[in-house]
């Protein structure tokens, strides 16, 4: 009897050092190990690692995928870090297409964009918080497209009036905006994406002078 029990006593007791050592590994263990996080969203199929845009704050990246309970009922979440910002959101990949999250614009579509940025310059006779409101809008909607059209109606040349502190703070956004997915897009960095797209804004603005002379000599 007395045996026997020195061998349950031991068997405890190796079992529970065991059990202690698992513990301590699945913590050492990086969380996509774990199974905390995944590797690919079951809903949306993005992966970590992944560029997104989100309307309101542009280019992130998704730094984990990871599930959680809430209330019993157990959530995916896509973690999306904007390092500019300095922020990080956690999505429910249910709710992403609601919250108009994107994969990044296609070479497709940036090339549109800067297309864009040579057209004609269109600013509507309205009172400046009005205008304000429609330029914040096409930023906030993640549309590159739109996002060129801002930066196009309100760049302002060496020869031309300045902007005022509101237009130059709304132009800034729209700029910034652009030129990160431009430069996460075409692989260059954040400097060489911006003068790429002010030299677009230059070339149509510098072909439009120079057809407007050419009408008054004509003329």
């Amino acid at each position: 009897m007395l045996c026997s029990s020195v061998r349950d006593r031991a068997k405890r007791h190796i079992s529970c050092r065991a059990a202690a050592q698992r513990q301590r590994l699945l913590r050492a263990m990086p969380d996509r190990i774990r199974g905390m996080n995944s590797t690919m969203s079951k809903a949306t199929k993005h992966r970590p690692g992944d560029f997104v845009v989100y309307p309101a704050h542009g280019v992130g990246q998704i730094k984990a995928i990871q599930d959680q309970e809430i209330a019993g009922e157990q959530l995916e979440f896509l973690v999306v870090e904007f390092e500019r910002e300095k922020m990080t959101l956690r999505i429910p990949t249910t709710k992403v297409e609601a919250a108009g999250l994107r994969s990044l614009a296609t070479k497709k579509d940036m090339q549109a964009a800067l297309k864009t940025l040579a057209g004609k310059v269109r600013v509507r006779r309205a009172m400046w918080s009005r205008r304000a409101q429609e330029y914040e809008a096409k930023i906030n909607s993640g549309d590159p497209i739109a996002i060129a059209e801002v930066v196009r109606d309100l760049y302002r040349g060496e020869d031309q009036p300045d902007q005022s502190y509101s237009e130059r703070q709304i132009y800034q956004s729209a700029l910034e905006r652009l030129t990160r997915e431009l430069a996460v897009v075409e692989k260059i960095d954040e400097e060489a994406a911006e003068e790429k797209v002010v030299s677009h804004i230059k070339t149509a603005a510098a072909a439009t002078a120079a057809a407007a002379a050419a009408a008054t000599a004509a003329a």
